[in-house]
């Protein structure tokens, strides 16, 4: 069976793991599209030997009837035209990466890679080498290295109320880890970015790459956002939850009114923008953010209670009103000076109590920034 599959090249295999994973190179992801949407690789791209369709089938077929009538069906699903268009793209897809830098991987390392790898070679001549134990081994690593990792560096967290430009402020370090944007959320109930989240894996798999890259760098300290928990739907592994509860703080502070028009910028002007171009319409756009404004107000309604959240719905209304009427974004500023110092400045100074003996220095972003240069030259 293994000769009528073509497995008898000898062809490379890689068992470092870490150079692929940190190395940024792009990955050659042959598993199911079912199986890559549960978690993937930074750079990876999904090619599949089989489909979702075809793996049901394939996998039904093994549990009546074994190995060999399992393959010999995947043989004749994958066959003629449907077989050369796989291959085909796989070919265009490695042509473009640099020889050195090809990978190619399924669940496990064994029989999909295996395939793959072989009929690429024979029907293009391109030599491809596979991961040895394939998506599972990798995982694991990262798995391991992120349960230490968050241990092996002197952590900073930078806190600050709500607009007060804590991503800008931690986007000017080379030492940061931008937890908000490996969660492609703003941490909020108005985070959510027009784009899904990742999934859980695919979060602490960017996650751990991230944090054995500053580490293969010889970073001895990093900077993180102060973040809860959750970020939208993912959440913190639990080691870096604790190393970041227990490491010092220092407070962002920035006036009222620049904090406005920070939170007005991304989360109006930002978000309009970016739902018009997504939709290729200003109007279906402008239609589509309300329901994102109308879905995220819904989510603080319990802690706003019933009269703030009618009010704030009511200036969200009359805003959208405005801006379809006349184009002019300007009276979203309500709504968003209500959220900003009504709803989450409370809430902040709540919490930051709780926090206090770990603040080490409040001050705005120019003396924030000298007190870490300071203590931590490196961060800068």
């Amino acid at each position: 069976m293994l000769k009528q599959l073509g497995l008898t090249a000898e062809l490379p295999v890689i068992e470092d793991w870490h150079a692929v994973l940190v190395s940024g190179q792009p990955l050659l992801d042959v598993r199911a599209p079912v199986e890559f949407g549960a978690g993937a690789f930074p750079g990876s791209v999904n090619l599949p030997l089989i489909n979702d369709t075809e793996r049901e089938a394939v996998g039904r077929c093994y549990k009546q009837a074994g190995q060999d009538a399992a393959i010999a069906l995947g043989l004749a699903l994958i066959s003629g035209d449907v077989k050369a268009g796989r291959i085909a793209a796989w070919k265009t897809f490695l042509q473009a990466v640099p020889a050195p830098e090809r990978v190619l991987y399924c669940f496990r390392g064994g029989l999909r890679s295996r395939i793959a790898q072989q009929w690429i070679y024979a029907h293009t001549g391109l030599v491809c080498p596979r991961i040895r134990g394939g998506y599972k081994a990798l995982r694991r690593y990262l798995l391991d290295q992120l349960e230490i990792l968050p241990g092996q560096f002197q952590n900073w967290v930078l806190s600050g109320r709500t607009g007060c430009g804590k991503t800008r402020f931690l986007s000017d370090f080379r030492q940061q880890i931008d937890l908000e944007g490996l969660a492609n959320h703003r941490g909020s109930a108005f985070g959510p970015n027009i784009t899904p989240q990742p999934t859980q894996i695919a979060f602490e798999n960017a996650l751990a790459i991230a944090l054995l890259r500053q580490r293969d760098a010889g970073q001895p300290a990093l900077l993180f956002e102060d973040e809860s928990r959750n970020i939208g739907s993912v959440h913190l592994p639990p080691s870096l939850l604790e190393a970041l509860r227990e490491s010092p703080l220092v407070v962002l502070d920035t006036p009222d009114e620049e904090r406005l028009d920070i939170s007005f910028q991304a989360y109006v002007l930002d978000m309009i923008a970016a739902y018009g171009t997504a939709l290729g319409s200003d109007d279906a756009g402008l239609q589509a953010y309300g329901s994102y404004l109308f879905t995220s107000l819904g989510k603080i309604r319990k802690r706003l209670g019933d009269v703030r959240y009618q009010q704030v719905h009511h200036l969200m209304a009359q805003a959208l009103a405005e801006q379809s009427r006349t184009g002019k974004p300007e009276r979203h500023r309500d709504w968003v000076r209500f959220i900003l110092f009504d709803y989450y400045d409370p809430m902040y100074d709540y919490q930051l109590k709780a926090k206090r003996e770990r603040i080490r220095f409040q001050g705005d972003a120019v003396a924030v920034r000298e007190y870490l240069a300071a203590r931590t030259p490196a961060l800068c």
